[in-house]
Formats: structure tokens, C-alpha cells, sequence
């Protein structure tokens, strides 16, 4: 389904171009660098980059993210959506930095910057402690070293808030594995699922929720907990929508990994709906064909103002802020340049 984009302002993306003097074509080949080097789907040509300037075509989610990097702008700079709060706004009349100012940060400066959208959830949790200990595991990490003391990180939200991109960012700044409950449970539960007369990419009905998600849940916790007995920080990526809405479940993790001397992490991504339905009809896996076929039906059921039970984090990526920062880490991790 279309959807108007009120605040998109095409016409700023011609002019960061032009500023940097470049032409349809060297946009599209710098494009398909970038998409190379950060794994997006894009196939960038002067034809699509002339609809996205000429406001016929809206960029999707991975040529926003691509655009971002290539012009060192946030989307709202970009013309893209609205500032939010502590953003940059569209610069339209004053002149674009030089290209002396375009150049990239300094690695950790780049690392913390994106590490800043973690913000404590409940007043008992140090957003600035978590994040010391993922700038000292990359550090490690990168020197060749280990880190003392394991680390547990658990990283929810709901369908498309960008979870997944975060908790990989995570992973590969500090070295630690990451548990995603789909990739180590979808074969079985589509095939559980249609041994017990459902249908593989049910993930909405009863028989899905009351006989085989706690059986996806214990599978990802049993991993994580093997992990963590041979010493091992981990970080599992999941939806943890039930789980985190459990007071008691929640303090018998923390008691857990309180017996194991293991440190925990609980991140909170929040996104806004419109965003969640963009990744997830970009994405476009078959488990999600219900929430798009009945969306109204499904972001009703959704309480966007939850927060875990117990001491937590909270990740703002409503409309991409934070996986934009992360873009941006990873490009000035990598020596991505113009």
C-alpha cells in the first residue's frame, strides 16, 4: 500500500550532490560501494537516483541508510522525515561543509556516538558503565585480547524496530556471539508447527503461542546459558515480548546470572509503527504476512509504550535515528569513505 510522505523534500538530495560535485553516475557507483561494504539491497542507477531527487520514487529503508552515509546527513538533514528532538534540521540555504569537515570521525568517537542512543530505561541501570564495557570489549576485541567476566545482553522489541540491526552492531564491535532466536529455531518451529496441523510461518495464532514460542524461548535461553557456563559473553536477539512484560520471569534471570557472576544487559529498541511496517514489508518473510495482511488489527494489539519489568536500557530508533548511527559507526570502523 502507498503512503504520502508529507515532510520529504526531494530536492535536498540534488543539492548535496551538486555541493559535492557529483553526478548521477558517480552517485549510483559510490551507492553500490557503500551498499557493498554495509550489506544493503540496493542496485543504484543515475535512472532510480534521478526518480528519488525528482520526487517520483520515495527511497526505501536500505537507499535512505546508503544516502545517509554518502552524504555524512541524517535523514532528517536529508529531507527525509522531520528532526527529532536533539537532531539536526534540513539545512536548505547555507552552504554545505567542505569536504575538509565531511571527513570521518575518529573510530571511538564514531563507536560512542552510536553506542549513544542507549539510554537508561529505569533509574537503577548506568547507560555510560554499559557502554564502557562494549568500547572496552571492541577494544579487546580488535587488540586480540578477552574480556574477564561474562556479559549477558538481551536485546528486544517488537517486529521491524531494528533489533536485530543493533544487536549485530553489538556483536561486531565486541566480538561476542550472537543468539537470534530465528535462526536457531525457524526450521524446527515451521516444521513443529505443520506436525501439529498448523500452517510453517504461523506465528499468530494460539497453537503458535501456547505449544511451540516457550519452546523457541528455551532453546534460545539453553544456548545462551552454555555460552555463559564456559565463560563466554552473549547476545540474544529476540522479541522478548512476554518474557520482558514478566516482572517474575525477569527477576529469576537476573538471579541467574547473579549465581553465575554474570553481568546482564537489558536493551529495549522502540521504533514508531510506521517504521516497524516499512523493515517488515521490506524484509518481506513469509512469518509476516498477518501482521501485513491485518495491520491495523496488529499495531492495536501492540502496547507501544512498554517497557521491561526491572532494571533495563532503552535504544530510541524511531525512524531509523539510531541504525543511522550505526551506519555511520560501521563506515568509520571499516575506512569507508567518498
Amino acid at each position: 500500500m502507498a503512503r504520502k510522505h508529507p515532510d520529504w523534500k526531494p530536492d535536498l538530495l540534488r543539492m548535496h550532490r551538486e555541493e559535492i560535485g557529483l553526478t548521477l553516475e558517480d552517485t549510483g557507483e559510490k551507492l553500490r560501494e557503500i551498499a557493498e561494504r554495509h550489506g544493503f539491497n540496493i542496485a543504484a542507477n543515475f535512472q532510480t537516483i534521478w526518480g528519488h531527487e525528482k520526487g517520483s520514487v520515495y527511497p526505501g529503508p536500505h537507499y535512505r541508510r546508503a544516502y545517509c552515509r554518502l552524504y555524512r546527513r541524517n535523514e532528517a538533514q536529508l529531507g527525509f522525515r522531520k528532526a527529532l528532538p536533539g537532531e539536526d534540521a534540513p539545512v536548505e540555504s547555507v552552504p554545505a561543509p567542505t569536504s575538509a569537515e565531511r571527513k570521518l570521525p575518529d573510530q571511538p568517537d564514531a563507536v560512542r556516538q552510536a553506542l549513544s542512543s542507549i539510554r537508561e530505561g529505569t533509574d537503577d541501570v548506568d547507560s555510560e558503565a554499559l557502554r564502557n564495557r562494549v568500547v572496552d570489549a571492541w577494544r579487546r576485541h580488535t587488540a586480540g585480547g578477552s574480556v574477564d567476566g561474562p556479559t549477558v545482553v538481551l536485546v528486544g522489541g517488537f517486529a521491524g524496530s531494528g533489533k536485530s540491526e543493533f544487536a549485530k552492531f553489538l556483536g561486531g564491535l565486541t566480538g561476542w556471539p550472537i543468539l537470534d532466536k530465528d535462526s536457531l529455531t525457524r526450521p524446527l518451529v515451521d516444521q513443529l508447527l505443520i506436525a501439529l496441523g498448523g500452517e510453517a510461518h504461523d506465528r499468530s495464532s494460539e497453537l503458535y503461542r501456547e505449544k511451540v514460542r516457550p519452546l523457541e524461548y528455551r532453546c534460545l535461553m539453553e544456548a545462551a546459558w552454555d555460552n555463559v557456563d564456559c565463560g563466554i559473553s552473549t547476545i540474544l536477539d529476540a522479541p522478548f515480548i512476554s518474557e520482558f512484560s514478566q516482572a517474575e520471569w525477569m527477576q529469576r534471570f537476573q538471579n541467574r546470572c547473579r549465581s553465575k557472576r554474570v553481568s546482564v544487559a537489558t536493551i529495549w529498541v522502540e521504533c514508531d509503527p510506521e517504521s516497524m511496517r516499512e523493515y517488515i514489508e521490506f524484509r518481506g518473510a513469509a512469518r509476516d504476512a498477518w501482521k501485513m495482511e491485518a495491520w491495523d488489527e496488529y499495531v492495536a494489539g501492540l502496547d507501544l509504550k512498554m517497557r521491561p519489568q526491572g532494571p533495563h536500557f532503552v535504544v530510541d530508533n524511531r525512524l531509523g535515528a539510531a541504525v543511522a548511527l550505526v551506519d555511520e559507526a560501521r563506515d568509520v570502523l571499516s575506512g569507508g569513505g567518498l
